[in-house]
């Protein structure tokens, strides 16, 4: 039978978060690139919470429009509250969180991936990888269609062989009842990837006109909202905001919960994957935190044009009955009526570990992978790896190297880093804690770490970049000029300080010194600094932070300089690792296994020694001395 053939530079399956960025990064580049997607009406679909960043969460939107990705853009013009976290804490965790128009965020994705040139939209399921001597040539659809390629990049996210349940009720569907994958894990397998079977929940929606408020703590947003993107207007998006609530479980729920457990597929061993340990169902968390006798609930509205109320904290896979009896013990939900249960939805993953930091399978040349289908949660997380795996299988085909952040440089980097080196038998959440070196990686200067790589890929335009580098020259002089600044014990001064609780001068001081007293800063000793110059509340805020921060950022930057010793010492490809004599049985087995590309990466792999990687080094000292001398 004859079957439509086409031809593309990059074919990229799935269009949630993770396809969209790695799609709009391939064809912004110029390449020739076709999205496949089971309905065109869930492109950058938010199936779960209504929500686009949050704690570290945050970096990873403003680190992917660091590097010219599009999730940043799209909250920005469709959210409906926002909010920076952590505000109380230190700068290395403020993180920033918006309420999405869930409707609006995708419509608005969609109109992006439309207006994009080189870009092409295809509702189909994809069946098949075509693979030729270990490299990718294209896929086939269920169709019997072929589209051919130079690479390919998966983003399936939670579709693959995905089912739904709560209770007994098992529906053989991708979240919000869409159409499932069901074949394509079979070509996966029949090509030698290693599968693995992960879980995920979503709470129920209510119908916010049956939802008593009064009873509930009103949630509002920030009195002066900061947008995601570096290049969005702060101007335009100060807008009124829609409210959050909070309310609690009570002992009543949790009586109602352990009673019914035997109900819920989670225990009952229906279920076969493994859940996200850090969002735990509320099934989970009752039995996990007996002691504890209430726990969060945050009511969120799920867009301006609709009803639906999302019940966050009390994902559930509890058959209907228990579901209307439980909610209906917390308080303001008395008498809500379910819009869409509650469920749990297990599908389909790889092992990651067969990837390079690259997210290129090491087996199969050209063929690279993103999102959820990496075992990772979270729409950043996807839309993180989205973004890395479509500039890389672009820079594999325009020829350039490839684009890998380190540990160091960006959440992302440590992100990837834990999906490919370390062990994960659970979907893998970005938290804050993950970053050894968070006080450099704050959110604040993502565009200064990350956009010039943004702009030697290719996704980040001049104009922005020579911003960005007018931006470091300016952060750079002021520092060093208030460090100039000599701050005598005046009437003024004085005034000033007690103005804002601080200790008054005896003696003269530097501006720099003051500013790192806990209670000033660099804004509110402006009326001491006649010769300040005018200056952008961003880079204010640099100043503010590199001066308040100076000693823990230099010791950071230390400890970065000893782990890019280690990153640098590469090690070879596709080695047998049997042949270093001195290392541990398991190492050999991890370290053939896993095919770090770098000492560093080697020393993150479990089961690997300080005193393997003390091998390691001699072994690469002795090869090296061997290689030179036999020139």
């Amino acid at each position: 039978m004859p079957a439509l053939e086409e031809n593309y530079d990059v074919v990229v399956v799935g269009a949630g978060h993770a396809g969209c960025e790695a799609a709009l990064a391939c064809a912004r580049l110029g390449l020739e690139t076709i999205i496949f997607t089971v309905s065109i009406e869930s492109i950058a679909m938010m199936p779960c919470n209504p929500n686009i960043g949050g704690s570290s969460k945050g970096h990873l939107v403003r680190e992917i429009d660091a590097l010219g990705g599009q999730m940043g853009v799209n909250i920005d013009k469709t959210f409906i509250q926002s909010k920076m976290l952590n505000k109380s804490k230190g700068p290395a965790v403020h993180s920033l969180r918006a309420q999405a128009d869930k409707a609006s965020y995708s419509m608005e994705m969609r109109k992006t991936l439309q207006k994009t040139e080189h870009l092409t939209i295809r509702q189909a399921e994809v069946s098949e990888l075509i693979v030729e001597d270990g490299k990718i040539r294209g896929v086939k659809t269920f169709s019997g269609a072929i589209y051919h390629s130079r690479a390919v990049v998966l983003c399936t996210g939670t579709y693959l062989r995905a089912r739904c349940l709560y209770g007994d009720i098992v529906n053989h569907t991708g979240p919000n009842g869409l159409q499932a994958a069901n074949h394509l894990t079979d070509s996966l397998v029949a090509n030698g990837v290693e599968m693995q079977r992960f879980k995920t929940g979503t709470p129920a929606r209510m119908d916010k006109r049956t939802i008593d408020f009064s009873k509930m703590a009103e949630q509002k947003g920030d009195e002066r909202i900061v947008p995601f993107s570096f290049t969005t207007d702060p101007e335009s998006v100060q807008i009124d905001q829609i409210s959050c609530w909070l309310t609690y479980t009570n002992p009543e729920t949790h009586k109602i919960i352990r009673e019914n457990l035997e109900r819920s597929p989670l225990y009952s061993g229906m279920i076969e994957g493994t859940g996200p340990r850090y969002c735990p169902s509320i099934e989970d968390k009752v039995v996990k935190f007996a002691d504890k006798d209430r726990h969060q609930v945050f009511i969120e509205p799920e867009g301006i044009d609709t009803n639906e109320m999302y019940v966050g904290g009390m994902s559930s896979s509890l058959p209907e009955d228990v579901q209307y009896a439980m909610y209906r013990t917390v308080p303001g939900l008395e008498h809500a009526k379910i819009v869409r249960n509650a469920y749990a939805i297990e599908y389909d993953c790889i092992n990651p570990r067969q990837l390079y930091p690259t997210l290129e399978f090491k087996a199969i040349k050209g063929l690279f992978s993103g999102g959820q289908f990496n075992g990772s949660s979270g729409y950043e997380e996807a839309a993180s790896q989205g973004l890395i795996a479509g500039i890389n299988a672009a820079m594999k085909l325009l020829g350039k190297e490839p684009l890998v952040l380190d540990r160091s440089e960006s959440y992302i980097g440590v992100l990837i880093d834990d999906l490919v080196t370390k062990e994960n038998h659970e979907p893998y959440r970005m938290m804050t804690s993950r970053a050894e070196y968070r006080l450099l990686l704050r959110q604040d200067n993502a565009d200064l770490r990350l956009t010039k790589k943004g702009y030697e890929v290719g996704l980040i335009s001049q104009e922005r970049y020579d911003h960005v580098v007018e931006k470091e020259v300016q952060i750079e002089a002021e520092t060093a000029r208030v460090e100039q600044v000599k701050i005598g014990a005046n009437a003024k001064v004085q005034e000033v300080l007690e103005a804002n609780g601080s200790q008054r001068l005896n003696v003269g001081s530097t501006l720099t010194e003051l500013i790192r007293r806990p209670e000033l800063n660099y804004d509110v000793l402006a009326p001491i600094d006649p010769e300040r110059p005018e200056l952008s509340a961003e880079v204010r805020e640099q100043v503010n932070i590199n001066i308040k921060y100076d000693g823990y950022i230099k010791r950071q930057i230390k400890q970065v300089t000893q782990f890019k010793k280690l990153e640098n010492k590469k090690l070879p490809e596709n080695f047998d690792y049997d042949q270093v004599s001195g290392l541990r049985m398991e190492a050999q087995q991890k370290l053939n296994l896993y095919q770090p590309i770098s000492i560093g990466q080697a020393s993150r792999i479990a089961g690997v020694s300080p005193a393997d990687i003390s091998v390691l080094l001699v072994y690469l000292e002795q090869l090296h001395y061997r290689q030179t001398h036999n020139k």
